[in-house]
This record gives C-alpha cells, sequence and structure tokens, in this order.
C-alpha cells in the first residue's frame, strides 16, 4: 500500500484528515505547475499540427485563398519591425476607445442602476446604439474629426460600450434584497451601499464584460482603420493596403499578429480577474 492509500484509508476511518497536496504539486487541482502535464498540452499541440497541417493542404489545393505557412513565417521575420509598429498603433487606438467606452459605461450604469428614470430613457437609446452598423458611421467620423486617430478610438469605444454598460448595471441591480434590507437596517446610505455591496456583486459581471471587450476593442479599432479612409498606419491599414496588391502573405501575417494580441489581451484580463475575485466561485477551475 502506498502512502496516498495508506492516508486514504485513514480518513475512511476517520483516524487522520488526508493533507492536501501542496499547491506546486501535479496532484492538486490547481496546480500552478500543471502545465507540463501532457495531458494539458498535448491536447492543444495536437490540435495545432492537424490545423497546420489542413493549412497547408489548402494552401496547396487553393493557392489564391490562403498562402503557405512558409511564406508567412518568411514575411513576419524579414519584417517585424513593421508588423510591431503597426501593432502598437492599432493597440494605443484600442486601449483609447477602451478606456473611454468602459468610463463611460461605467458611469452610466452606476447612474441607471441608482435613477430607474434615467434608466428607462438611456437603456433603449444604449440598445439602438448597439444594432447600428457602426462600420457605415466611420466615413462620416472621420470628416467629423479629420484623418487622425480620433475616429478610430471613437469607433472601439463605441463598440466596447454596450456590453460593459448591460454587464455593469446587472451587476449592480443582482444583489439580493435580503442582503440590502440588512445595510439599511445599519443606517447605510447610497454611498456606502454602492461601494461596499452593489460594485462588489457588478466586479463579476464586469469582468465578464471585460473577457468579451479587449479583444472587441482590438476588432474595433481595425474596422475603423479599414473603413475609414485617409489611414495611413495600423494593422487594418495594413491588411486594407495588402489585399489591394494580392500580398495574401503579408495579409495573414497581419492577422497572426491581431490574434495574438487578442489572445495576450484576454489572458491579461483573466489573470487580472483571478487576483481580484480570488473569493468569487467564477475564478474556480
Amino acid at each position: 500500500m502506498t502512502v496516498a492509500d495508506e492516508r486514504t484509508a485513514q480518513a475512511a476511518t476517520g483516524s487522520e484528515p488526508p493533507a492536501e497536496p501542496s499547491r506546486f504539486s501535479l496532484r492538486h487541482p490547481r496546480s500552478r505547475i500543471a502545465w507540463i502535464r501532457p495531458a494539458v498540452w498535448a491536447p492543444l499541440l495536437v490540435t495545432l499540427a492537424l490545423l497546420a497541417l489542413l493549412w497547408q493542404w489548402g494552401a496547396d489545393e487553393l493557392p489564391y485563398l490562403l498562402p503557405p505557412l512558409g511564406k508567412i513565417g518568411a514575411s513576419l521575420g524579414s519584417e517585424f519591425g513593421y508588423y510591431v509598429d503597426n501593432a502598437l498603433v492599432t493597440l494605443g487606438e484600442a486601449a483609447a476607445g477602451l478606456g473611454t467606452g468602459f468610463a463611460a459605461a461605467f458611469v452610466l450604469a452606476v447612474l441607471t442602476s441608482e435613477l430607474p428614470l434615467l434608466r428607462r430613457a438611456v437603456m433603449p437609446i444604449a440598445v439602438v446604439l448597439n444594432v447600428t452598423p457602426l462600420v457605415a458611421i466611420a466615413p462620416a467620423l472621420v470628416v467629423a474629426f479629420g484623418f487622425g486617430p480620433l475616429p478610430k478610438v471613437v469607433i472601439a469605444a463605441l463598440i466596447c460600450f454596450f456590453p460593459i454598460l448591460i454587464n455593469t448595471a446587472a451587476g449592480l441591480r443582482s444583489v439580493p434584497r435580503q442582503v440590502l434590507q440588512v445595510y439599511r437596517t445599519m443606517d447605510a446610505g447610497r454611498v456606502e451601499l454602492l461601494w461596499y455591496v452593489r460594485i462588489p456583486h457588478a466586479l463579476p459581471f464586469l469582468f465578464a464584460a471585460l473577457r468579451i471587450v479587449f479583444p472587441l476593442s482590438i476588432i474595433g479599432a481595425v474596422v475603423a482603420e479599414m473603413s475609414a479612409s485617409g489611414s495611413t498606419r495600423g494593422l487594418g491599414t495594413v491588411i486594407s493596403v495588402a489585399s489591394s496588391m494580392n500580398q495574401l502573405p503579408v495579409v495573414y501575417a497581419a492577422i497572426l499578429v491581431l490574434a495574438v494580441m487578442g489572445v495576450l489581451l484576454l489572458l491579461a484580463v483573466t489573470l487580472v480577474e483571478r487576483r481580484v475575485l480570488h473569493w468569487h466561485d467564477s475564478t474556480d477551475d
């Protein structure tokens, strides 16, 4: 009988509780080094290999649609600085739009959660804004704000605005009525209820929205770059110019950089969520 079997038997008889494995042990359900187990990384590696083989087959059969992976890698390697410079431009536009959309949506969500009359006046307009094809208004924004980064920031902010508004407002109103009654019996004011009760309850909803809008802000910036005439920098412009010149390796290399950026942003917000919401069930594996 192994040591683990002996501890299990002791736990079954009630003689000694089983010791929890170390956080750095592979047996721990949330081990920090669990990634070294083949069961964790092997399925992804096999899937990527199969996708690469499928891509190569598609490149051989449809060369006018898919370039070989080698040409994409060569484009990235030979012009790496070019892609990085344009990626930073797109990332800056996305970050500015995300910050603007987040601030406006959060403030409005707090106001609508506290003022039902304002909620009934604003939410229908927010819904109309959400279903409006923002690509169609990009040229108008260029006319209004010029050919600089401002139109791209506005588009990215508008795309991020609605998910944050809806999720935050739902989270602020998700506090159980019994909890509010307990705090009110202790003479808690609106500000105290908002800071100590409503906002903590809204954090899981807010991070759920952020997991959506962080990559979505990149999409908004790229769409604005592609649809707004006069753009000279950014990965959206790179894709547009390369498409017009039939440079498929450049197009897919830029798309690959965008995908990596989206994954990194999603990973960043997930790590922050685990740190901030360590007490919530949503962070459990």
